[in-house]
């Protein structure tokens, strides 16, 4: 009798490990076992308007996981509906549902890239970062065009472009407006550190200024090498009281970015911008100038050119020259090359 009992006893244990066994084995399976299996580190974006089936989807169609099951057991009992972060969020090879399932439940985001162009407008500005971000362009570009808004930054509707400089910066996807904004006047204060403040005093310009002048030296020129060349001319008209007589100028003024050929009726336009009628600098950037052009003003070549001329082989760079008679020779040059190429406009 007592061996039978012990039997029974035995048997029961035994069967009662192998059953925890397998609740063991089938929960370690399910929720630690790596279950997705992406090609490559993916990402998933949870934005606001997202529901957690929508969310459901993004992490089976970028995480291909073996089994979803405790993804959802794993939802249900911490309530995921109740605790969705919107963000980017990361789903590596070989990962199980714990750590994926933990991650976006708990907002543990991955930072995202985000690029500043030096573009030409700050409404291609707006629809470049809300491509980049979850805001929308609309609503940076209605922040960023208020005049009480600019004012509290220190900025002007023409001088606003100066706030921004061209960088990839790392930033959570779900960042706010305001964050956005703090950023960007956080990254405009580091750049323009006490060296670059101290060159752009020693020149007479404040940095607003400067680049003001740097996005007129980049519409003139993409070579590089030659920036601090322009400048420097340019700086030497202001010195001299000379008008800029920038082209590109005109081209912002009339909001034709394709011009090749400016003609006298061009240079007529009624604008603050005409720097052929208008002395000085105009109110502000024509585009988002980059730090090689703001450089380009700080660091300028001293010369004594006033006058330059594109190239006649359309190079992109440029013939100087230090008095009307030379530059005129240069122009001639330039205007027979524009209409052998049939170019009138």
């Amino acid at each position: 009798m007592k061996k039978k009992t012990k039997r029974i006893l035995i048997g029961g244990l035994t069967a009662l490990f192998l059953i925890g066994a397998a609740c063991a084995g089938t929960f370690y399976y399910y929720l630690f076992y790596p279950q997705f299996h992406p090609s490559k580190t993916a990402y998933i974006y949870i934005d606001k308007d997202d529901t957690p089936d929508s969310i459901y989807n993004k992490v089976k169609k970028q995480g291909h996981p073996k089994s979803f099951s405790g993804f959802l057991w794993m939802a249900k009992w911490r309530d995921y509906n109740s605790n969705i972060h919107t963000g980017c969020y990361a789903i590596r090879p070989e990962e199980s549902v714990y750590h994926v399932f933990s991650r976006l439940y708990r907002g543990y985001q991955e930072p995202i890239n985000l690029t500043i162009s030096n573009v030409r407008t700050l409404d291609r500005l707006a629809r470049s970062v809300g491509k980049q971000l979850m805001i929308d362009s609309t609503e940076i570009a209605a922040i960023m065009n208020d005049s009480l808004f600019q004012k509290k930054m220190g900025y002007t509707k023409e001088t606003m472009a100066s706030l921004f400089i061209p960088e990839t910066y790392q930033v959570y996807w779900n960042m706010s407006v305001q964050d956005f904004f703090d950023r960007m006047k956080k990254e405009h204060e580091k750049f323009w550190n006490q060296e670059r403040l101290a060159k752009a005093t020693s020149i007479g310009m404040t940095p607003e200024e400067v680049s003001t002048l740097a996005s007129i030296v980049e519409e003139e020129t993409n070579n590089n090498e030659e920036k601090p060349m322009v400048a420097g001319l340019y700086i030497n008209r202001l010195n001299k009281g000379m008008p800029l007589q920038a082209d590109p100028t005109i081209k912002f003024a009339l909001q034709d970015f394709a011009l090749r050929r400016i003609t006298n009726e061009h240079l007529n336009v009624k604008s603050p911008y005409n720097t052929y009628l208008n002395a000085g600098l105009p109110p502000g950037p024509i585009r988002i100038p980059s730090t090689i052009g703001i450089d380009a003003v700080l660091n300028y070549a001293k010369h004594n050119y006033i006058y330059m001329c594109a190239k006649e082989d359309f190079s992109g760079t440029h013939n100087f020259a230090s008095n009307y008679t030379d530059h005129m020779k240069n122009a001639r040059k330039y205007w027979n090359a524009l209409n052998e190429r049939k170019i009138f406009k």
